[in-house]
């Protein structure tokens, strides 16, 4: 774990050096003060020497400075490499997520993953930052100040190692609690930021449902689930304050009380007695500060392993080593494909002994009810899952041979659920193609029946899409996806029930687009609607993750009862709404 994410370190290596680097000098010039001090005191005050007094107060002003400034350094390259690592971090998650296969996502939740690339990496942040910095500084300012101690007076040593070990074990103690509740608090962030996104993604839904309360009152639990395991390391973590003070007191008390019994006797002088006074702060402090590393490293990691997980989870998807580049036509071929999304569940299978040839350049159907498995079944071709069993071919060849971006290039997909992304209507057709002309995206547009209504926009092709295309009916978003598709120029097209939303004679201009302007491409259409599917060559009716029939619209109404019993259906609310 620590070596992966230190490897994305890379250029903030240097500052990463150069942090702990002046931490040791600063250290350096603050443990002299003390002494300058003890011997400005003793050797100049009480022997009334101005000279010494010069000296040493001169010294102390120049180590005061130098120690500022290499505060200051440290304090700089240790802002650079935290938040530089941190950068890196996400952008390691960011960039492994987008190579995930859908199988991966399906393991993570939306709010999960967003938890893991802002409130962990900020968590590692902090913590890197105190590891360079305050885990370096502490641990000298301890040993520095400790000898200066046995340096001054070897006796009063010793009470500062009882209560030092008394600390320690203190610290320690409440670390070892606090850790596991720690863990179980950032699964609860995941639970608020799921509630989050989901919330704010489904609010069209929630207001006209009416459902205000409930997610506010759903929220609230998120929240103060959270706020129940907080308080509950809180009340572990306070309890270091006291426990400082309680070492803090003692220590004064022991060297007051040695140290007066050693200066009446002539063994100390005041000035030495003064220095460990500020030793002993420093002692403490940097104890103290020590304990909070120690909270916040344990805080981190378990941030630490949760962005591991990101960053070194491999795709279940792999692009084959010297993949097959070029894809010979759009022939797509079932060969007893099984598919289940749990690896491990081989008793019931989403898709079931699956046979059939889809001849490249043809146009095929396919009709089945919700839960039937058909957007499984054109999911595989794109590979965005492979099959349990058997095998998937694109043009003769199995689609796990393939280069794994070649063949996506060549599989025009418009998902069940249209995205698009905010930006202008031509940068959103240019995910199809980046190098799209204008003449190209308006070519693609008319196919797909969108162009008449972006000219009627103010700003046309340049109008501005919100996250979501909030601002445009589902029909123009439907249009615009099959469009930004058309752009790919793919040797197969799949629509997942992608005109459900248009009426049916822009569904009939669109298929007829197709016929003449695309005739070579292999079109696989998904619909509810029979009427969008009805001129096809030839139909697939799943059930059950079953094929239940292949043929034509008229075949299919002779021979199979659900085909037939859909379009007699589909006719009567037809001919209901005709009527009114």
């Amino acid at each position: 774990m620590v070596k992966t994410l230190l490897s994305h370190l890379k250029e903030y290596k240097s500052a990463s050096i150069k942090t702990p680097i002046f931490v040791a000098f600063e250290v350096l010039f603050d443990v002299l003060i003390p002494y300058l001090m003890s011997l400005l005191v003793d050797q100049g005050i009480n022997q009334q020497n101005m000279e010494k007094v010069w000296l040493y107060g001169g010294l102390m002003l120049l180590c005061a400075f130098l120690a500022l400034w290499a505060g200051a350094k440290s304090g700089k390259y240790a802002a650079i490499a935290s938040s530089g690592f941190a950068k890196n971090l996400r952008e390691a998650e960011f960039k492994n997520i987008q190579n995930f296969a859908f199988a991966n996502i399906d393991e993570y939740s939306t709010g999960g993953l967003i938890t893991r690339m802002m409130t962990d990496v900020t968590n590692v942040q902090n913590a890197y930052q105190m590891i360079i910095r305050a885990c370096v500084r502490s641990p000298l300012m301890f040993i520095f100040s400790m000898a200066m101690v046995f340096y001054l007076s070897p006796a009063v040593a010793g009470i500062f190692l009882i209560v030092i070990l008394f600390l320690g074990f203190s610290l320690f103690f409440i670390i070892f609690k606090v850790r596991p509740i720690f863990e179980k608090m950032f699964k609860k962030y995941d639970a608020l930021n799921e509630n989050i996104q989901e919330n704010i993604a489904g609010i069209r839904a929630i207001k006209s449902f009416v459902r205000e309360d409930y997610e506010i009152n759903k929220f609230d639990k998120a929240s103060s689930d959270i706020y129940v395991v907080n308080k509950k390391a809180e009340k572990l973590l306070i309890l270091n304050s006291p426990i400082m003070q309680l070492s803090m007191y003692t220590l004064i008390l022991g060297i007051s009380w040695f140290g007066a019994h050693q200066v009446v006797g002539g063994n100390m002088q005041i000035g030495s007695l003064m220095s460990l006074f500020t030793y002993t702060s420093s002692v403490l402090m940097s104890l103290m500060m020590l304990s909070m590393v120690f909270v916040m490293v344990t805080m981190s990691i378990a941030s630490a392993k949760r962005i591991t997980q990101v960053i070194t989870q491999v795709s279940y998807l792999q692009s084959p080593k010297d993949g097959i580049k070029t894809i010979k036509d759009g022939e797509v071929v079932f060969d007893h494909v099984y598919f289940n999304y749990a690896e491990n569940d081989n008793d019931e299978f989403v898709l079931d002994d699956i046979n059939v040839t889809i001849p490249s350049g043809s146009t095929y159907g396919i009709l089945g009810a919700t839960g039937s498995a058909k957007s499984s079944f054109v999911q595989l071709i794109p590979r965005l899952y492979d099959a349990t069993k058997g095998a998937v071919k694109v043009g003769g060849i199995n689609v796990k041979d393939y280069d794994l971006k070649s063949l996506r290039d060549n599989v025009g997909m418009v998902l069940q659920k249209n995205v698009l992304f905010s930006g202008t209507i031509i940068e959103n057709m240019r995910w199809g193609d980046p190098n799209a002309t204008l003449e190209e995206i308006k070519e693609a547009c008319k196919l797909a029946q969108a162009d008449e209504f972006i000219q009627k926009m103010p700003d046309g092709y340049d109008t501005y899409i919100t996250q979501g295309g909030t601002n445009v009916s589902g029909g123009q978003r439907q249009r615009l996806c099959i469009a930004r598709a058309l752009l790919k120029k793919p040797k197969i097209l799949i629509l997942d029930d992608s005109t459900s939303a248009v009426d049916t004679k822009t569904d009939a201009l669109i298929r007829e687009a197709f016929l003449e302007k695309i005739p070579d491409t292999t079109k696989i259409i998904i619909s509810q609607r029979i009427s969008s599917i009805q001129d096809a060559d030839q139909i697939i009716v799943l059930d059950n993750g079953k094929i239940s029939a292949i043929g034509s619209h008229e075949q299919l109404l002779k021979s199979n009862e659900i085909y037939a019993q859909t379009y007699a259906a589909q006719q009567k609310g037809g001919d209901e709404d005709d009527a009114e």
